[in-house]
């Protein structure tokens, strides 16, 4: 049995670990709006904190994700 897998972009594991990446970080997003409703109010702000903190990640990760496309479909 012969296996073949071809690859149709440059940075084909990096795009997927990007991919990967996001997911567990709109996971951990998740959990923390979650904890919102049980959490004290000194805890509160540290998990605001945190909050804001896996925004700032996620927006970055969609950054770079944009990159790898645009590098692969760069406009005329």
């Amino acid at each position: 049995m012969i296996v073949c897998a071809v690859a149709f972009h440059e940075n084909t594991f990096a795009v997927f670990e990007l991919k990967e990446q996001l997911q567990m970080l709109y996971i951990n997003m998740w959990e923390l709006l979650l904890q919102l409703e049980y959490v004290t109010p000194d805890q509160r702000l540290v998990v605001y904190e945190e909050i804001e903190h896996i925004k700032q990640q996620i927006v970055q990760t969609i950054d770079l994700l944009k990159q790898h496309d645009q590098q692969q479909h760069p406009r005329n």
